[in-house]
């Protein structure tokens, strides 16, 4: 693990490109403090104890037996452990770009889910092969193949969830390019553009499906890690101003306010 004075304590992975443990075994670290990766987790907890939580971005949420959550890098992540049981994958960036091909897991992870008898029965066949492998040859291939297929079995209970696809890969790419972009590029003609279609129906998929606008999609995205920063992070607010691409401290003070009915500074002094 690998952190900065200035920022929220970052955990990456040093000499494998691909680990798996389980919540029995595993790090302490990933369970004893606010953190992110720099890598996705993948955690399936086969069994949990009542009340069990884990918080992810502001967010708790309570644990049922056989849920999966899966953390993308840069996600901040909080969670102590009381007897909980299952598995714990670590993959870099590179290795799941490579297997997984859902976008909005890719930019934003996935809060806890259930999955299907049927897949969940194929997904513990995998995860058995898996460990099988890791703890034998440890061939990054067949590693890789392994979770290719487990993310194919994910995907397709995504898509069995939503009808309206061609949709929905839409909003996926607006995500993954505010996730790119949102420090920069603040204007919907920016990501209509990259679409490729009209500013006008790419807001009209926007509020069919999230009841928002892509101006305060970028918004929440620039207060999510403002947040973060101002949670969690040592930074001063003018350079919190200034990382998230803002002119000058009073304009995103200004900002910030507007959006949350808090000040920076206040909101970081009611978070000690």
């Amino acid at each position: 693990m690998n952190s900065s004075e200035k920022n929220i304590p970052v955990h990456h992975l040093t000499s494998e490109k691909f680990q798996l443990s389980t919540l029995q075994t595993g790090h302490p670290e990933n369970f004893n403090d606010i953190h992110r990766h720099n890598f996705f987790e993948i955690i399936w907890f086969s069994k949990v104890p009542e009340n069990s939580r884990l918080e992810l971005d502001f967010e708790s949420h309570l644990l049922r037996n056989g849920q999966i959550c899966i953390i993308a890098p840069g996600q901040v992540f909080n969670m102590r452990l009381q007897g909980e049981k299952g598995y714990v994958l670590a993959v870099t960036r590179e290795i799941f770009k490579e297997v997984c091909a859902i976008e909005s897991i890719l930019t934003g992870g996935t809060a806890p889910f259930s999955l299907d008898p049927h897949s969940e029965k194929a997904c513990t066949a995998i995860i058995s092969l898996m460990e099988q492998e890791y703890k034998g040859a440890s061939r990054i291939e067949l590693l890789k193949t392994y979770l290719r297929a487990f993310c194919i079995i994910i995907a397709e209970q995504i898509n069995l969830q939503d009808p309206l696809m061609k949709d929905r890969q839409r909003i996926q790419k607006l995500i993954s390019l505010i996730e790119e972009h949102y420090t920069v590029h603040r204007d919907t003609g920016f990501y209509a553009d990259k679409i490729k279609i009209s500013s006008h129906h790419l807001n009209d998929i926007v509020r069919l499906s999230r009841a928002t606008t892509i101006k305060k999609m970028v918004a929440q995205r620039l207060l999510l890690e403002a947040k973060r920063e101002l949670s969690f992070g040592a930074l001063t607010v003018k350079e919190i101003a200034f990382k998230l691409g803002f002119s000058d401290a009073s304009y995103f003070s200004r900002f910030f306010k507007k959006h949350t009915g808090d000040n920076p500074d206040s909101f970081r002094s009611g978070k000690v």
